[in-house]
């Protein structure tokens, strides 16, 4: 006998089985309206965002720059030819270029003497300008170029090289428009930006991204913690500014990561946070006073942590070295302490460590929570300020005197390397802080070529390990192709900053870049 149920019945269990919870569901957020237009944000801005021109010693360093106006490569009879070679035309200084040169490429004489970058108007009154330390390094000559396409000369007030920071003030009585710093650790995975600058020498080039991560570490130096973003950012884009969607200025744009050389929406920018002290100190007094805590730190390993009986796994940055006399040992750090906090900040891993002890005003007396004997203890230390060896031996990583080595040849990468002298920082204005293996010949037939590498670059790693002689390239270089690797990554360092390098280390067949 078949039983029935009501109808009002039926409905209502169903209604109880689609209400029952089925497990854990995520949280729905809500999204804002992403804009209709970025019109009148970027007609707010553009008066702010400037063109910084550079004249450079034809010696100079800069002779490599990336940010120099290079074209885009176009096929060949398309209109994008004829546009960038007219344009590049237009912008070549008199008496250079030359036949010979390759259509909608500069001459050697151009890339030598001229460079390209973006800046922002940080303070109207003052005519100050924030850009890249990489635009302006070698400089002889810079000026600005207004959004109106007006000229003014510039001189330099302060450079920071560590973070890739300068300071220009412009020398003009006409008012200016001026943008502020935002807090950029407001600015999160997945906000809009817009991102406004000079790239390929095309002023007043307005793009829109999002913020892809935060806090990136791309081996630049101690002080690494960029703002990853989608936004295109290309050569000529280096020190222009990242804004917010309320306008304020919460990266400057100093790096990308491009096989080619070209934006493939991975640029890194360096957060307001950190560049609004740095800017602070060289309008003031045209020079960085870092501080200084005297230690040598190590990672804190879950085994390390183990055996210490640090609750809550690995954290913190170990003491492996107070240095004698240095601030740590005067306020009571011992070798085997964990820092834990500093000046009341986590310190969650080793590398946060020297960014914060650096931000940190020189003769403050920083509380430091530190791990010791199975318990926590908090100890005061007066910060010092960051001793010029101490500077350059933090930047070498510690690292003895490399001794001199010959010239070496890289067989099918198209490079011969060979070690940093003194005649070399003074050929290609090395800083006197450089470590790595300079690039010292480039085959214009082989891989290293096709990714734009020229002499007077620097390897800093192969396969994300450091390098300091010519025979450690080898040698790596020599493994990987044990390994049936088709690649090797470099980490390169120019003029315009750090890149990741990826370079073909098989063959596959006779190919050349157009």
């Amino acid at each position: 006998m078949r039983f029935r149920l009501p109808i009002s019945t039926t409905l209502a269990l169903i209604a109880a089985l689609a209400a029952a919870p089925m497990g854990p569901a995520l949280a729905q957020t809500p999204m804002r309206d992403a804009p209709t237009s970025f019109r009148p944000l970027a007609q707010q801005l553009l008066p702010a965002v400037v063109s910084v021109q550079v004249t450079t010693a034809p010696t100079a360093r800069n002779a490599t720059r990336p940010d120099a106006p290079d074209a885009p490569q176009a096929p060949p009879g398309s209109p994008f030819e004829e546009f960038f070679r007219d344009f590049l035309e237009r912008n070549r200084p008199p008496g250079q270029g030359g036949p010979g040169q390759r259509p909608g490429q500069p001459s050697p004489q151009q890339r030598r003497g001229t460079s390209l970058g973006s800046g922002f108007i940080i303070d109207a009154a003052e005519k100050l300008v924030v850009t890249n330390n990489h635009v302006v390094e070698g400089g002889t000559e810079i000026n600005v170029v207004l959004n109106d396409n007006t000229t003014l000369p510039a001189e330099l007030v302060g450079t920071d090289p560590r973070t890739d920071i300068a300071v220009l003030r412009v020398k003009t009585d006409r008012q200016l428009t001026s943008v502020d710093f935002g807090n950029s650790d407001d600015a999160q995975v997945g906000d809009w930006v817009l991102a406004i600058g000079n790239p390929f020498g095309l002023a007043s080039s307005v793009s829109a991204g999002i913020i892809s991560a935060r806090s990136r570490d791309i081996r630049q130096g101690l002080y690494d913690d960029f703002i990853q973003t989608d936004a295109a950012i290309n050569r000529g884009n280096s020190g222009g500014p990242l804004f917010d969607m309320s306008g304020k200025v919460v990266g400057i744009n100093t790096a990308i990561y491009s096989p080619s050389g070209g934006s493939i929406g991975i640029g890194f920018a360096i957060p307001s946070n950190l560049a609004r002290g740095i800017v602070a100190q060289l309008r003031d007094g045209g020079r960085v006073r870092r501080g200084w805590l005297g230690v040598n730190i190590q990672q804190v390993t879950d085994e390390i942590a183990d055996s210490l009986g640090l609750k809550g796994g690995s954290r913190g940055a170990l003491v492996a070295r107070a240095q004698e006399d240095g601030p740590a040992a005067k306020g009571g750090i011992r070798n085997g302490d964990v820092i834990l906090r500093f000046n009341n900040q986590d310190v969650r891993e080793m590398r946060t460590l020297p960014r914060i002890v650096a931000e940190t005003r020189v003769g403050t007396e920083a509380p430091v929570v530190v791990w010791r004997d199975g318990k926590e203890e908090t100890v005061n230390v007066t910060i010092a300020e960051l001793p010029a060896d101490q500077a350059e031996a933090q930047a070498r990583g510690a690292s003895p005197a490399q001794p001199r080595s010959q010239v070496v040849e890289l067989p099918g990468l198209g490079l011969k390397v060979g070690p940093i002298t003194p005649e070399a920082r003074e050929r290609f204005s090395l800083r006197p802080e450089q470590r790595g293996v300079l690039i010292t010949d480039v085959d214009q037939g082989g891989s290293a070529a096709e990714r734009d590498l020229r002499p007077g670059d620097v390897i800093v790693e192969v396969q994300q390990e450091r390098v300091n002689t010519p025979q450690e390239v080898q040698t790596r270089i020599e493994a990987l192709r044990r390994q049936n690797r088709a690649t090797a990554l470099l980490l390169i360092e120019g003029a315009q900053g750090q890149r990741f390098v990826p370079l073909r280390l098989r063959e596959e067949g006779n190919q050349r870049r157009n």
